[in-house]
């Protein structure tokens, strides 16, 4: 840990044992329950969850569902990952479950998974089909994939919505699968460059579907909703992450958005739009204005000196700290102080 990092850590601790907690309330046991459901970081690691063999690509996979039945776990509990994922079930009985959607279609059926949603099954093991999954990691390899989420928005509805298609309308779905199936498993170096290309076609084949089988109110209900609770879990993330006992990582920059995107597991470009869009203001500014008012809090109630909170509030030095404040106050810390 550098010089700074031990400084902000002392001053954190001093902060943290001065602290009055009277006004708390009774502790409840339930915020510390800890599930015990499933949650699998990696493809590999969830291929090997479910039964099947590790895929041959870390970060991208596709597979037929045919050639898993018989393989896969039919009853799967609850559980999450961190990838993405498109399938079309051509065939086959049962139904997967994203978040409390329990109406999955019977007929041809297209549905996603995001990461960090909740999933389940239960099929009979007579389905067919295709399913691609997509690693964070892939799709930041690729400037194609800058704007996904913009793009594709129902890739980020919490609660993803399966539809059916009509018979006519799947095979072209099929083919695209086969054409990328088809490259994945060839010997050509450039294989990844038309991957990418036939990924995009998948995509926007399946928006034009989307938007033609999802009825527009409930879809752009949802996106809000989804775009809400992403706003939600980055305004809690920065003011949970300046709590004097907040367990943080070593080399944690809290003054960053790429910081709390990552541990939304998005891309900050992502972040930092939704959050304009709803709030009129950028990540940083949201991030900038917490710490802004923790520093006057800070300077007004208590003794504890510029450096101190400089620390605290996990700038590299009092000077930038200083910098900062006098930035967005037009007068110093101490200034500000004597003020009050």
């Amino acid at each position: 840990m550098n010089r700074g990092g031990i400084k902000a850590l002392h001053a954190k601790l001093k902060h943290f044992l001065s602290y009055n907690y009277s006004h708390l309330q009774p502790f409840n046991l339930q915020c510390v329950f800890i599930s015990n459901m499933q949650h699998f970081k990696t493809i590999s690691e969830y291929c090997r969850a479910i039964g099947i063999s590790e895929p041959m690509h870390p970060h991208f996979d596709i597979r037929s569902f045919e050639e898993n039945m018989g393989k896969v776990v039919a009853n799967m509990p609850p559980f999450r990952h961190e990838f993405y994922s498109i399938a079309i079930k051509a065939d086959g009985a049962g139904q997967a479950i994203t978040g409390h959607n329990k109406d999955f279609p019977e007929g041809h059926t297209i549905f996603f998974n995001s990461p960090f949603q909740i999933l389940s099954w239960d099929i009979v093991p007579n389905w067919s089909g295709y399913y691609l999954m997509l690693s964070q990691d892939f799709l930041a390899s690729s400037h194609h994939f800058d704007k996904l989420l913009d793009d594709y928005p129902f890739l980020k509805i919490d609660e993803s919505l399966p539809f059916e298609i009509d018979e006519h309308e799947l095979p072209e779905i099929l083919n695209i699968y086969k054409r990328i199936k088809q490259e994945y498993l060839s010997e050509n170096k450039d294989k990844f460059n038309f991957i990418q290309i036939y990924i995009l076609q998948l995509l926007n084949q399946v928006k034009r579907l989307f938007d033609k089988n999802v009825d527009p109110k409930t879809a752009s209900d949802q996106i809000r909703t989804a775009d809400l609770k992403l706003l939600s879990r980055f305004q809690k993330l920065v003011k949970t992450s300046f709590y004097p006992d907040a367990q943080l990582e070593t080399f944690a920059n809290l003054h960053s958005p790429s910081y709390y995107a990552g541990l939304l597991a998005i891309h900050p470009n992502h972040l930092n739009a939704v959050v304009k869009s709803i709030t009129g203001k950028t990540a940083l500014n949201i991030i900038h204005n917490h710490i802004l008012k923790l520093a006057k809090a800070e300077l007004a109630q208590t003794e504890a000196s510029v450096k101190e909170i400089a620390y605290l509030l996990h700038f590299e030095s009092p000077n930038n700290f200083s910098a900062f404040f006098k930035k967005n106050t037009s007068i110093t810390p101490l200034a500000y102080r004597k003020s009050k």
